[in-house]
């Protein structure tokens, strides 16, 4: 019988492996040499652990902690600063979840996806359009009796407001006194660009973003899952592949049920409070049931937002103080039992997120991209925890977004 080396049963068991090995060892006992071999092999592929009592551990060194900071402020500044690219991207990428099964289903009436993604993005404009024309006329007639409302409103709050007025020109007279009678010195205004101005490249801004966004969304539904299939040949593992396509998958799903189910429920609210202010009196209250709707979009900030406007609103058109406080007051219940009453049972099994993971997304958005970025704030949180619930060390941040 020919005797093996050292060198040649050490490749054998590297081909085998250390849990084979070790099964094989638990059941060898005859060939002492091999034997003795496996176990040097096994003693070399296991490192030695110090012992416990005199082990301390240690946390990650500076240089690290510094790398990881570091990293962190790249991300926010990347995001800050590169908010005229990336917001329109990240828009279009939702308008992509949430029209794509639009497009496959026009894709399974034989329609060609470059057709149906046109027909989508065109009928999508159309009602955006129709919309924006059904509100300029009522938006027009506010902003031009703007002036003459807040003037009335400005009155009632005086009214209100007349003890604060008193002390106030009390204590201005005190500290006019006491400082000898001597007029303060004059400050510099400097003024800065007109609303005239502002306005002008505001709008452009918008244009512009808007033609990339529409742009953007039409070529993401033509090309359907091509970025999916990309995704999934460059992954080396099958099961990394199956993992991806899981992922995409529930992401289109659990966005597409949500970004449908708040605006039926937005429109449902809008329709309420549009009969609501219809009911107390206020005039165009298809406008404010349309505003409505859409505030409701932005959470917390768009009803608060809102709130203040009718009450200004309020106050311009109700001689009666208590008559025009009814008009925030009722949206306010309103929106408390459309937010406690019937969007738990129709948004908390498909998107079980915490509250306080809301908010605390609401506000970080909301700092970083404004406005539109409170408004996709929600969705982008629910993409963050289905990636975060399918991969393992990511596990941790899913279970502090959910509820």
């Amino acid at each position: 019988m020919v005797r093996k080396t050292r060198e040649q049963v050490w490749r054998e068991l590297d081909d085998l492996g250390e849990e084979e090995v070790r099964r094989r060892l638990a059941a060898r006992s005859e060939d002492v040499e091999e034997t003795g071999f496996m176990r040097e092999w096994l003693d070399q592929k296991t490192p030695r652990t110090a012992d416990p009592a005199s082990t301390v551990r240690s946390g990650p060194d500076a240089r690290t902690v510094g790398i990881i900071g570091i990293f962190v402020l790249g991300i926010l500044y990347t995001l800050y600063f590169a908010q005229t690219f990336l917001l329109p991207v990240t828009i279009a990428a939702l308008l992509n979840f949430l029209l794509s099964p639009v497009v496959r289903g026009l894709k399974r009436l034989r329609l060609p996806e470059p057709v149906g993604a046109a027909l989508v993005v065109l009928g999508l404009l159309g009602l955006s359009g129709a919309g924006a024309y059904e509100i300029a006329g009522p938006a027009q007639e506010w902003i031009a009796k703007g002036s003459a409302g807040l003037s009335q409103a400005q009155a009632q709050l005086q009214a209100l407001g007349r003890p604060v007025e008193r002390a106030t020109r009390t204590a201005e007279q005190v500290a006019q006194a006491a400082s000898g009678g001597r007029e303060q010195p004059r400050g510099v205004v400097v003024r800065g660009p007109t609303i005239g101005v502002r306005l002008l490249e505001a709008t452009q801004s918008v244009l512009t973003a808007s033609l990339g966004i529409v742009i953007l969304v039409y070529f993401l539904l033509a090309t359907g899952d091509l970025f999916s299939l990309k995704l999934v040949r460059v992954l080396p593992q099958f099961r990394d592949k199956r993992k991806a396509v899981s992922i995409m998958k529930e992401i289109e799903v659990a966005i597409s049920r949500y970004l449908a189910t708040v605006a039926v429920v937005n429109v449902g609210q809008g329709v309420v409070v549009g009969m609501v202010m219809y009911l107390i009196g206020m005039p165009n209250a298809a406008f404010w049931g349309v505003l409505a709707g859409a505030a409701e979009f932005i959470p917390y900030v768009g009803a608060l937002a809102l709130a203040v406007i009718l009450a200004l609103a309020g106050l311009a058109t109700f001689d009666h103080i208590g008559h025009a406080l009814l008009v925030p007051g009722a949206y306010l219940v309103v929106t408390l039992l459309q937010a406690n009453v019937v969007s738990p049972m129709l948004l908390g099994r498909r998107l079980a997120l915490n509250p306080v993971a809301i908010f605390i997304g609401l506000a970080f958005w909301l700092w970083m991209w404004g406005l539109l970025g409170a408004f996709i704030a929600v969705p982008l949180l629910a993409i963050l925890k289905i990636c975060c619930d399918h991969i393992e060390w990511l596990a941790p941040v899913g279970e502090f977004l959910g509820e």
